[in-house]
């Protein structure tokens, strides 16, 4: 079964854009949360991943798994998909 994955953007970041396509290219629904205004969710983003200060921020079962090219790396490695549950 796949797992609840989240991801935190902002508006024109293109590493988010790269992060969400490699996602939907695997066919992996997602829960987006913009944080481009800062406010609550940007909070949150910082409380769930401390020491976070760039989106994306990609979060697989309440597990931090960083932004684009940390799960780029774990893709190429063939990791990526038993974490989404794949």
């Amino acid at each position: 079964m796949a797992e609840k994955v989240e991801i935190y953007t902002k508006w024109g970041c293109p590493y988010c854009v790269a992060a969400k396509s490699l996602l939907d290219k695997k066919g992996v629904a997602y829960e987006e949360h913009d944080v481009t205004m800062g406010g609550p969710k940007k909070k949150k983003m910082q409380e769930r991943v401390p020491g976070a200060r760039t989106v994306p921020q990609v979060i697989v079962a309440g597990k931090p798994l960083g932004g684009f090219d940390d799960i780029s790396a774990l893709d190429s490695k063939g990791e990526l998909d038993p974490i989404l549950g794949l």
